[in-house]
């Protein structure tokens, strides 16, 4: 095994740097909007109308997740006099996952994106007075498959959404695709735009405008972008392959990170914004209405050979080579030559806290894997590329005083921190031993990942003896009760003897069997039911 036990605080960049933003290309002058925006990240703007703004707000303490939330639904209204008033928390529409509002289906069902908790997918919620209540799950075929960086938008009319992710399809990195409502609770498989819109790097936070049948969206490889950008393109034909060649939206673009836009009218727009790539994200407007610079010809794109996806995307980028004279007298002449290079994959970046009080906490890491070659490198500069090619497939974040925390390769992400919560190891913590199985009905320990597990919490126990537990059984509440308990009590005590045969001391280890009577989910759903059947790990001493 090789370790990395540098212990640092480090969180990202991408969460510690100060925002601020300067548009140089407009001469309209661009204000944030001062109600709406925290000092955490303040994205994905959606306006439902009705002098309402809603928005996707990361990492504060008043998300159901707390501060290792990564995104909670918040409001924000426009009062009568112009001004944003302050923001408030939205937890009707809310998880302790990602979340992200895509729109109005229609003028009392709103569509909200979940990832992360107990809710996976897009979900209709219906107002009720001031108040929004959770309706049912739509039905997306292949929506699951969809990785990277989910975003989108259902255009206005309810009958398409547009997301952005890396799917089969993809050609590179985040690409745009289309989705079109098929019943009541169905859509379509997303289909890929192609690459008139989409290119080898990231394509996102699209808002198509029926109406006009303009695309707006991010992209940070098409022509004139810097950083991420907003393009528009016109779709030219019935299909949804059939695009304009996009042009930068010059008038909201910046030398920093713009990635997703709404309307408040046709005078007025709300996009998000950065300084940079590493910067914290805005909402922006500008500070009076002013004439939208909407372009009013498009150009059919030329059609793109068709390309297989890659590893790792390439972009063509031009050079000078002097074309020396056929003497050695005179100033050579000079001819541009393109060549394909890779795009760069942004490193691995963590945010590592205290479950509990939320407070940074300094970490190492450590994986599986024959490293050779990377030893040199830290391991805040590995890329997830990196880590796959040398057989990587599990990390462990260690941190003194803290149970250790594994996560798969899969957990991992690319172009965002990797929020990881850490218990402290002190009276009262609990611990959920998430890997840790049985055969169905029964106390026999079943996997090889249980054994593991097992291992390292002795492991982690040995290297602090002091340490005295109790190890909680659960199940859900199916079944005759008593019996549920007797089984809890019987799986906390397997546990326990395979805990002791890797040379725990036996009197620092209690047991005990709840059955059904301490649920941490509804019992009404699988899902509920599946978190129920646990084994917990308490620090009594």
């Amino acid at each position: 095994m090789r370790k990395f036990k540098n212990v640092f605080l480090k969180a990202s960049g991408f969460l510690l740097l100060a925002f601020c933003i300067s548009n140089q290309v407009s001469a309209q002058q661009v204000v944030s909007l001062s109600g709406a925006n925290s000092p955490q990240d303040d994205m994905n703007p959606v306006w439902i109308g009705d002098n309402t703004l809603i928005f996707t707000r990361a990492f504060h303490p008043q998300n159901l997740g707390g501060i290792s939330d990564p995104g909670d639904i918040w409001m924000t209204q426009k009062s009568d006099t112009g001004e944003w008033l302050e923001a408030v928390h939205r937890a009707d529409l809310s998880t302790d996952g990602y979340d992200f509002a895509l729109g109005l289906e229609d003028l009392l069902t709103m569509l909200v994106y979940h990832s992360g908790g107990e809710r996976y997918g897009i979900y209709q919620y219906s107002k009720f007075g001031t108040e929004w209540n959770f309706l049912r799950q739509v039905n997306i075929a292949g929506l699951l498959e969809l990785k990277g960086q989910l975003s989108g938008r259902v255009a206005n009319g309810g009958k398409v959404i547009m997301l952005s992710g890396i799917g089969s399809e993809t050609i590179g990195n985040e690409d745009i695709y289309v989705s079109e409502k098929t019943g009541p609770i169905s859509w379509s498989k997303p289909v890929n735009l192609g690459s008139a819109i989409n290119t080898p790097g990231q394509e996102m936070s699209p808002y198509f405008d029926l109406a006009t049948e303009e695309l707006y969206f991010s992209s940070n490889m098409h022509e004139g972008a810097q950083g991420k950008d907003i393009f528009i393109a016109k779709r030219m034909g019935e299909g949804w392959n059939t695009w304009s060649k996009p042009m930068i939206w010059k008038q909201v673009s910046s030398p920093g990170s713009d990635v997703s836009l709404t309307f408040v009218s046709k005078e007025e727009v709300v996009w998000t914004s950065t300084q940079n790539s590493d910067g914290f994200a805005d909402l922006l407007t500008f500070e009076n209405p002013v004439p939208l610079d909407i372009p009013q010809e498009f150009a059919l794109a030329k059609p793109a050979a068709t390309e297989k996806p890659q590893d790792k995307p390439r972009q063509k980028v031009s050079s000078i080579e002097p074309i020396y004279p056929s003497s050695s007298v005179g100033v050579p002449e000079i001819k541009v030559v393109e060549k394909e290079v890779e795009l760069e994959e942004e490193p691995i970046s963590w945010f590592v806290v205290d479950a509990k009080n939320k407070t940074l906490v300094p970490y190492g890491l450590e994986w599986t894997g024959e490293l050779a070659g990377l030893d040199s490198i830290s391991p805040d500069e590995l890329t997830i590329s990196q880590l796959k090619s040398k057989g990587v497939n599990e990390v462990k974040v260690i941190a003194t005083g803290y149970f250790p925390k594994k996560l798969s390769i899969n957990e991992i992400k690319s172009g965002e921190p990797t929020v990881v919560l850490m218990t402290k190891a002190e009276s009262g913590s609990i611990v959920l031993l998430d890997n840790v199985n049985f055969k169905r009905g029964t106390a026999e320990l079943e996997g090889l990942d249980t054994k593991a597990s097992l291992e390292d919490l002795a492991t982690f126990l040995l290297e602090n003896p002091e340490m005295k537990l109790r190890i909680h059984g659960h199940t859900d509440n199916a079944g005759d009760p008593s019996l549920n308990k007797a089984l809890s009590f019987e799986r906390a005590g397997s546990v326990r003897d395979f805990l002791i045969e890797q040379g725990v001391p036996f009197e620092s280890i209690r047991i005990s069997g709840w059955g059904g009577t301490r649920p941490i989910a509804s019992n009404a759903t699988e899902v509920g039911r599946s978190k129920n059947r646990r084994v917990e790990l308490e620090v009594i001493q």
